[in-house]
């Protein structure tokens, strides 16, 4: 017990399980801590438990204090010697409580009171009420040493509820909601089973990683050279998985070193910024010396950009890559032969290239004299560009060139999003061929507000109204949707309903140039890694609300709080959706079939990045501009009303 044990054996303590660089600040910082929690968590002796320095896989940082008092959950930031609350405090401290209330399996439902202690500041009053999210989260409470025991005992008669007993609250797990996060916690060390989101997904995503390095050990044993096809519903964590095999295998001299293969150049670059901003931090607590450019090289070899690594290879015909293992993210987007013959010729010089990017791939992974793994990351509804070759090119380039490869495939490969279609009927039958259930990820991970969100857009999209007004009654309790108008309150619904860190923005379609009259264009560049990555501060992040990402900035990556702008490309009628291209100074109607998917799939993609909430704006038009006439939003506005999504 805390209160038990004197001062120097809890300082001893702390000392002898700290992992980083212990400066004198930090040892003050923590005897001034232990003497004021001493004093005033007295008359709550055996009613829960204190936690110093508790780790946020998530977040990778350390909350001072977690306290457990009968039935609440006491998020501590101290700030020692300090007189005034800066709004960077307590933006940290409001992160640290969301943290455990959205991402702590066994906080959930707990009431969390966020409490920013600076020491030596002025007495603050403060209303005790929870935010307007009634979610037991309260607004961060500012005091002093003099004023805490008060808010304590004023937190504790507000919220009333079940004990929180310290043993069933250390047994949470924590489930990062972003691939960012995700990526971040793997590159730091921490399990997929310590970042996953619940029993459940735990299982289905370690069971798959399983059944892929069982995969890789056997090919390895046996000499074999193998390609696995894992599929997944909507944010399953097929990137996760991915990332997570990789991350095991980083030693360049191991015979299984690994790399993680993207063509998503936004989601590349982002995620290489995120870990290299990282691992420098990490690295700076640990009191090491880490330079940016050097860690930086050190991630470029861990995630790569497909295209990139195509190039090496058609650079070097003569020698297998130095990976053994490959796995490509989003598989079924590498280029079909058109489109890979059109690029070699006009961007590489390269004339007569003859063969698909699937099978290019697999030829140079087929180099390796003795063994080779390709792990194929495939998802189903998601193709917003000309060329993409789908999963049938990958397997139409297995039976012809590479007879002698194993071929492991998810038992739902069948299903028809993923369109595998003939090509799989000429294989299935083969002895080389399995397939396997534990290739497939069930289990959804990507909203934990509402896991009906994906199911939600898709209905809206299939004018499916009755079904879609079913889910949305499911979903709206805990994934708010409105509809607006008004760009104003658009972007004042966004920073309302934000806390703390949590990260907002704007999104729009490729082809909606016909919003520029809102100060948004599309056409104007955008740079993903500062409009997901940086801070409030900063002018070219997402908190401005000044750029705007489309689906091609965004796919693969995620926001908290989104705005989905629609413009008049993608029109709802009485015969169904209008598909527009605006060309010059006019409309043009979309006649071919597959631009038309790759339109709707852009609508899908924007819809799906927002995890807590999101606010469409459908514009009014204006009858003075015949490029934006009522009559192209009106009705896009009335359908999405009809299906129950409620008005600003």
């Amino acid at each position: 017990m805390f209160l038990e044990k004197d001062e120097k054996t809890v300082l001893g303590e702390l000392t002898s399980h700290n992992e980083f660089s212990l400066e004198s600040v930090q040892r003050d910082a923590w005897i001034d801590e232990i003497k004021i929690l001493k004093s005033v968590l007295k008359p709550y002796l055996d009613r829960g438990a204190v936690y110093f320095e508790y780790s946020i896989p998530r977040l990778g940082r350390r909350i001072d204090v977690v306290l457990l008092i009968d039935h609440v959950i006491f998020v501590l930031e101290f700030k020692v010697g300090e007189s005034s609350y800066t709004s960077h405090a307590i933006d940290q401290v409001w992160d640290y409580a969301l943290d455990l209330k959205n991402f702590h399996e066994t906080s959930h439902e707990a009431p969390i009171a966020p409490v920013l202690i600076a020491t030596e500041s002025v007495d603050v009053l403060h209303d005790i009420s929870a935010s307007n999210k009634n979610d037991n989260l309260l607004s961060p409470l500012r005091c002093n040493v003099r004023t805490f025991p008060t808010a304590i005992h004023e937190v504790l008669d507000y919220f009333h509820g079940s004990k929180v007993e310290p043993s069933f609250w250390e047994s949470g797990r924590y489930r990062p909601p972003t691939i960012v996060e995700a990526a971040t916690a793997l590159y730091g060390g921490h399990s997929v089973e310590e970042i996953s989101r619940s029993n459940a997904s735990a299982i289905n995503l370690t069971q798959t990683s399983d059944s892929i390095s069982d995969i890789i050990e056997k090919s390895k044993a046996h000499s074999e050279k193998a390609i696995c096809f894992v599929t997944g519903v909507p944010g399953a964590g097929k990137t996760l998985v991915g990332l997570n095999i990789a991350t095991k295998h980083m030693n360049k001299d191991s015979d299984l070193y690994s790399v993680f293969l993207s063509g998503n150049g936004p989601l590349v670059a982002v995620l290489r910024e995120a870990l290299a901003r990282d691992k420098v931090r990490r690295e700076k607590e640990c009191g090491k010396r880490a330079r940016k450019g050097e860690v930086m090289s050190e991630v470029k070899m861990f995630i790569q950009n497909v295209h990139h690594f195509r190039d090496e290879c058609l650079a070097d015909a003569a020698n297998p890559p130095v990976e053994h293992v490959a796995l490509f993210d989003e598989a079924q987007r590498a280029w079909n032969l058109e489109q890979t013959s059109k690029f070699m010729k006009n961007r590489k010089k390269v004339s007569g290239f003859s063969v698909s990017e699937p099978e290019f791939l697999i030829s140079c992974m087929d180099r390796h004299a003795n063994w080779a793994v390709i792990i194929c990351l495939v998802g189903g509804g998601q193709e917003i560009n000309t060329g993409e070759a789908g999963i049938s090119e990958w397997i139409e380039s297995l039976n012809r060139s590479f007879h002698h490869w194993k071929i492991y495939i998810s038992s739902r490969i069948t299903d028809a999003e993923y369109a595998a279609g003939q090509a799989l009927s000429r294989v299935a039958n083969e002895a080389r061929v399995a397939l396997r259930d534990d290739l497939h990820l069930g289990v959804s991970l990507r909203s934990f507000r509402a896991e009906n969100v994906s199911r939600l857009v898709k209905e809206v999209l299939d004018i499916d109204v009755e079904s879609a007004r079913y889910t949305l009654a499911q979903v709206q309790e805990r994934f708010p949707v409105v509809l607006t108008r008004d760009i104003r309150e658009t972007k004042s619904w966004l920073r309302s309903q934000a806390r703390g860190t949590e990260r907002f923005g704007i999104l729009a379609s490729s082809q909606a140039e016909r919003l520029k009259p809102y100060a948004i264009d599309v056409k104007s560049p955008v740079d993903p890694v500062h409009w997901f990555l940086d801070g409030k501060q900063d002018v070219r992040s997402s908190y401005y609300l000044e750029d705007v990402a489309t689906e091609f900035h965004c796919q693969g990556l995620e926001l908290d709080w989104a705005c989905v702008t629609w413009d008049g490309d993608f029109r709802f009628a009485n015969t169904g959706w209008e598909h527009w291209s605006f060309c010059g100074d006019h409309w043009n109607r979309i006649r071919k079939a597959e631009r038309k998917v790759f339109l709707k799939n852009a609508y899908r993609v924007l819809l799906t990045r927002a995890r807590q909430g999101m606010v469409i704006f459908v514009p009014e038009g204006e009858s003075n501009d015949p490029t934006r006439k009522s009559e192209f939003y009106d009705s896009t506005y009335e359908y999405l009303r009809s299906v129950g999504i409620s008005a600003l």
